[in-house]
């Protein structure tokens, strides 16, 4: 076999162990360490061990466990629950309104943590029940709570921005800013889309009973309860655009801050410490082992040359540049329908980062399109994982085909969002030129 041929091998044989079931983590490191091994001999094994620990030992990683940790913590406070009943209040007079609290609950859930599981099964545990019982159509209901709660893989901090900073050397702060107004774009289409087609259909989304209406003055008392978790956001991020710390080190002062709310709230218990750091533990580990394993294959892959390979590929693709992207976003909204997001990175954002590169993009911009790319990976049938989230928390009389017919008009409204940021890319970068 010719040397030159390796790359596409290791691909092919990756796919391969994919569609066995064989999960990723081990797919990439039995690919890389098999190859390794029979091109270059068992010691090969110990310079990817090395090459790994230089990946690990990256300070950038460590926002991770960081960022885990606050959003974990801030759960324990009982944030969600007060954000929705005051978003509820003010929107509430609205027909669709209490779908359209879902969804900006679920935007600012995912300012605040960052963690899409946890936002998905806390508004399905809180607002489903209420869009149902105030005889909102349960498609729609459903949609609202999949949507809004998936947008925390988007809207910063975003542990997946903070792997794909590391595995491609984008600037994190960047595509902090950018996810910002990606997020809100997104957010604003999923709005606009409920409150049209309740306007079009009144019996789709009542509005809430005149009798349970309360005057804005009155209202304006329950914003108190959420005014702590969104100065800390603020001073999270804002630390970040403005140059005053790095990822890692707001990431730190954001996770102490969320210690304090917590016992300010009176929160702060040895068992919501212990159950926020095992899951952070379980969480962090699933992103290191997989991290070590893409490292594994990354280094075989551009030892094969991989990178050549993958940049001769580009002189094959049609329609120029313009196809080059076409065919990245394809590949990853296809590896969407069938594996975690933190995969879809590790594998892909190496190697096609200098190909977008040569092709004369902004990779700042590629970056923040990947990632509202991979969004759409929360929704995409068979496997998207909010889709199971939320069939975990549903009334049982709602089976997973319900499910899955209510993500397909919010699945739509993502990718033409992520078409706007391809076309007008300044909509996705405006958040990079306000807040950097």
């Amino acid at each position: 076999m010719s040397f030159a041929l390796i790359p596409a091998v290791m691909f092919g044989s990756l796919i391969v162990c994919l569609m066995a079931g064989i999960p990723i983590v081990y797919a990439l490191g039995i690919v890389a360490v098999s190859c390794a091994f029979v091109l270059w001999g068992p010691n090969s094994i110990f310079g990817l061990i090395t090459a790994s620990i230089g990946t690990m030992n990256n300070w950038t990683l460590l926002a991770v466990p960081l960022f885990t940790f606050m959003s974990l913590t801030l759960f324990q406070t009982g944030v969600v629950e007060e954000l929705y009943d005051t978003f509820y209040r003010f929107t509430g007079k609205l027909r669709g309104g209490l779908a359209v609290c879902s969804i900006l609950v679920g935007t600012l859930m995912g300012a605040m943590t960052g963690v899409v599981a946890g936002t998905v099964v806390a508004l399905g545990t809180i607002a489903l029940p209420q869009m149902l019982k105030y005889k909102y159509d349960r498609h729609i209901a459903m949609g609202a709570v999949l949507s809004g709660g998936t947008l925390g893989q988007l809207i910063p901090p975003s542990t997946v921005m903070v792997v794909y900073g590391t595995m491609t050397g984008v600037s994190v702060g960047g595509l902090f800013a950018g996810g910002i107004s990606s997020g809100l774009l997104l957010s604003l289409i999923y709005c606009s889309y409920t409150l049209i087609r309740s306007y079009l259909n009144k019996d789709l989304c009542p509005a809430m009973p005149v009798e349970e209406q309360k005057p804005f003055k009155e209202n304006l008392k329950y914003l108190k309860g959420v005014i702590s978790p969104i100065l800390l956001v603020i001073c999270v991020l804002g630390s970040i655009f403005w140059g005053i710390a790095t990822p890692t080190e707001a990431a730190a002062v954001g996770s102490a801050g969320a210690i304090v709310i917590a016992a300010f709230r009176r929160k702060l218990t040895f068992r919501a410490i212990k159950e926020a750091s095992l899951d952070t533990l379980k969480m962090t580990a699933m992103v290191g082992f997989i991290t070590v394993s893409a490292s594994f294959f990354g280094q075989v892959f551009i030892a094969t040359g991989g990178n050549k390979f993958v940049l001769g590929l580009a002189d094959v693709i049609p329609f120029g540049r313009f196809g080059i992207l076409l065919v990245t976003m394809g590949i990853v909204f296809f590896l969407g329908c069938f594996i975690d997001t933190i995969a879809i990175v590790v594998i892909c954002a190496p190697i096609f980062t200098p190909l977008i590169t040569a092709a004369g993009f902004d990779p700042l911009w590629f970056g923040l399109v990947f990632m509202v790319n991979i969004q759409t990976a929360y929704l995409t049938p068979p496997f998207g994982f909010s889709l199971f989230y939320l069939k975990g928390v549903v009334p049982k009389d709602i089976m997973l085909k319900d499910i899955y017919r209510s993500a397909l008009p919010f699945l739509a409204l993502q990718l033409i969002g992520l078409i706007l940021c391809i076309v007008f890319p300044a909509l996705a970068m405006w958040g990079t030129k306000v807040f950097m």
